[in-house]
């Protein structure tokens, strides 16, 4: 498997606070769950990776070249980025926020059917027409990622950055936005690395997952059994596993139970 990205002793300084230095390997075609509890500099790293924010020292090479190097547009073509909050400032319709994608391509004859086909993939088509200030959390979080499935459409090898997809979806909704995005990823060879809350989530839809805790990170693992551990100290939590009939064991987080 191609590296995709190769991050070497990164690091960065918020002025209170730092992020790193860190080492960080991802290959062509990955799925990487960041996990951490609120504060840890889940997002500082994702926006490292992203180059939304430049880093104080380190190497950071993106398909074998600087990542300081590489325009914008070039970018525009390989990465997409899903941030946290991401309103717009004008009443757009939904259907030109998901057409805001493919922004840098100058021509571009199968936009209407590309857009079409993302906002289905992303759940959203009936709010096309609608304009996307009217919209709830959730409908904004799906056209958002409709944007970023109409970008990287036609593109292979590409690099998906999202930040908490899945926030503000009921329970199906993040299930099938979940499967979604696999079989888009798969069918294309992205990579995605995406910042979760859900710890079976995690487990369930992804290949590697990496804990931050303080501006470090402290763990980089697959999901499993193995990663319990890691787990259960990056939350300060205990985890029960729940075995089902299929080949996926499910965790149940608790408190951790006081010694008196």
């Amino acid at each position: 498997m191609n590296t995709l990205c190769n991050l070497d002793q990164l690091g960065l300084n918020l002025g209170e606070k730092e992020f790193g230095p860190f080492s960080l390997t991802i290959a062509q075609g990955e799925r990487i769950a960041i996990l951490g509890p609120s504060g840890a500099g889940k997002t500082t790293l994702l926006k490292l990776i992203s180059r939304d924010l430049q880093s104080d020292s380190g190497l950071y090479l993106f398909k074998g070249s600087a990542i300081h190097t590489c325009s914008s547009y070039d970018l525009s073509r390989v990465r997409a980025v899903l941030p946290q909050s991401s309103d717009v400032a004008f009443g757009l319709l939904a259907q030109l926020v998901i057409e805001l994608g493919r922004i840098s391509i100058s021509v571009d004859p199968h936009l209407h059917q590309i857009t079409q086909d993302a906002a289905r993939l992303s759940c959203c088509e009936h709010l096309l027409n609608r304009s996307f200030d009217t919209l709830s959390g959730g409908e904004k979080a799906r056209v958002q990622l409709a944007r970023v499935f109409a970008q990287l459409w036609d593109e292979k090898d590409g690099l998906i950055l999202v930040d908490e997809p899945l926030a503000s979806l009921d329970p199906g909704l993040q299930i099938e936005l979940l499967e979604s995005m696999r079989q888009y990823a798969f069918d294309r060879n992205h990579t995605i690395v995406a910042i979760l809350h859900d710890i079976n989530q995690a487990m369930q839809y992804f290949d590697r997952l990496v804990l931050v805790k303080e501006g470090k990170i402290i763990g980089d693992l697959p999901p499993g059994p193995q990663a319990i551990y890691a787990l259960e100290h990056l939350y300060d939590i205990q985890l029960d596993i729940l075995s089902s009939k299929s080949a996926t064991n499910f965790v149940f987080p608790r408190a951790r139970t006081l010694e008196i």
